[in-house]
This record gives C-alpha cells, structure tokens and sequence, in this order.
C-alpha cells in the first residue's frame, strides 16, 4: 500500500515566497508613442529680401555665436547707394557752410539797415530789400540744413537695405543645415506659402521632450511634476526632468487613440552625453507618491 501511495502521490505544489517591505510607491504615466528631443529655440531663417547668394559664411555643424554673419547676398548696388549718399552728404555738408554764412552776413546787413533808417540815412525801401534779403538767404540756410538730414536718411535707407542681405545668427547654436549654395537665388516665405529655410540653426544648450500622453491619463499630469527620461540611442540610463508644458487641446491625429502633448525638460541635462535634436525618447511621469507603503 505504501508502494503504491509512493507512486500516485501528487505532484509537490512549488510556491515562490518574497520578502515583504515598506517603501516608497510611485503612481506614473508614460508616453503612448515615442516622444522627441527638441531644442529650446530653433530658427529656419531665410534673408527678409531676395537675392542671390555671395557669400556662405558657414558650413553644416559648424557652431556660430549670436550675431554672426551666417550668409549674404549680393548687395553691390546698394553698396553704391550708400556710397551716393554718403557724398551727397559731403555736398551739403559744404553747401550748408557757404549759405549760412551769406545767411549770417545778411542778417548783420538788415540788423545796421534798420539802425540806418531810424537815423535817417537809408530810404524804407533799402530797408525791405535789405530785410528781404536777409529772409531769403535764412530761408536757403534753412533749406541746405534740410538737405543734410536728407542725405542722412537715404544713408539710413541704404544701410537698411545692406542689413537685408544679412543673415546673421540670433542666438548661440549650432547650423543644422543650409539649404542654398553660392549664385543660387534665396527667396524669403510668402505669406501662406512655405519654403525651405536658407539656414536652420539649432541652440543645443536648451533641451526638453515632447511626447504624446493618452487622453485618458492626462487629467492627472501637471507642470512641474517630476519624470524620468530615457532615451533609444543611450541605453541604461534615465535622465531626471520635470514637466514644463501641457498642450492645452486634445491631437486628433488618430480618432481612437487621442493624445495631448507635453513637454519635459531635463532638469540635469546630460552634458557628458552626445545628445542630439531628434532622438527618440519616454517620457515616465510621476503623479502620485506613497512613502512607507507595503510592497
């Protein structure tokens, strides 16, 4: 009996204990689809006027510092505008010079013409010519001074115009790509219609993800919350953030799986990584936390 008991016992039950303990617990909410880094300012720029391209200032990947010039047009006439007006100026400059100084002596004359008539010494008409005259050469003197600050607005106007040529970098980055090649023509966007940038610079010090959350867990997200990031292209490691932006509607790019965007910043960036714009990216977002919390 005890031989066959042996061999149709039962199968012993394995059960797998785990320790029980206190810790914190954490309620989170992730990104539906993979999220993307992004750079904080990011300018596609084309020159404000046509042209044709002179000089390429710079290459792909090179870093440039705000203010530098970038790209420039051909702008020979405007040079020559410039040039124009400059002399012009230097005309009214002289011109300004000799009429008012006929203009000050003809004052003297009226002022002597007046202390001469009331001596009796000159006629009344003497007097109106000398006054006349006086008022005549004020009134070119006037003129000529006009002339000056003519000359000096179509200096302004030229060099506006060579600023056009211009392109030059808004703030520190690094160029993404240029669009445009050396006697090419860049044209800047009609209003509505979109062309391709001449120059699309990327400031790299300022990271952050945007990554979709479903409808559902939304509510629950809040800026300034606390998340992880991960990221495909570095593997094993999580990047502190926080939550800096909600969209305020819902995407409607897929009608059964709505999304609304959000945008986590790196709150250690991690500047010993080669962190690039574009890098796919999760997004783990904390809501809730327990401390002392069996688990």
């Amino acid at each position: 009996a005890i031989a066959a008991w042996y061999f149709t016992r039962p199968e012993p039950l394995y059960v797998q204990l785990a320790k029980v303990e206190r810790g914190l617990v954490e309620a989170t909410v992730s990104n539906t689809r993979a999220g993307t880094v992004k750079a904080c300012r990011r300018a596609k720029m084309a020159p404000t006027a046509g042209g044709q391209i002179s000089s390429l200032h710079v290459k792909k990947g090179e870093r440039v510092h705000k203010g530098q010039i970038l790209l420039e047009l051909w702008d020979k006439d405007l040079h020559a505008q410039e040039q124009l007006a400059q002399e012009q100026l230097k005309v009214s400059q002289t011109r300004v010079q000799e009429v008012c100084t006929l203009a000050d002596a003809a004052q003297r004359d009226a002022v002597r013409s007046q202390e001469l008539r009331a001596q009796g010494f000159i006629s009344a008409q003497q007097l109106d010519r000398s006054m006349t005259d006086a008022s005549a050469r004020q009134a070119a003197c006037a003129s000529a001074r006009g002339d000056i600050e003519q000359s000096k607005s179509r200096i302004d106007v030229a060099r506006a115009g060579l600023q056009r040529m211009e392109l030059r970098a808004p703030f520190d980055g690094i160029v993404a790509d240029i669009s445009g090649e050396l006697g090419e023509y860049a044209t800047p966007s009609p209003p509505g219609i979109l062309t391709l940038p001449a120059i699309d610079l990327i400031d790299d010090s300022c990271m952050y993800v945007s990554a979709p959350i479903d409808e559902v867990d939304a509510a629950s997200v809040k800026v300034g919350q606390v998340a992880r990031i991960t990221l495909d292209a570095i593997k094993g490691k999580a990047f502190a953030g926080k939550v800096k932006r909600i969209a305020p509607y819902v995407l409607e790019l897929e009608k059964q799986a709505r999304t609304v965007e959000v945008e986590v910043e790196f709150t250690e960036p991690p500047n010993d990584e080669n962190l690039l714009v574009g890098y796919s990216a999760d997004v783990e977002i904390v809501h809730e936390t327990r401390a002392s919390v069996l688990r």
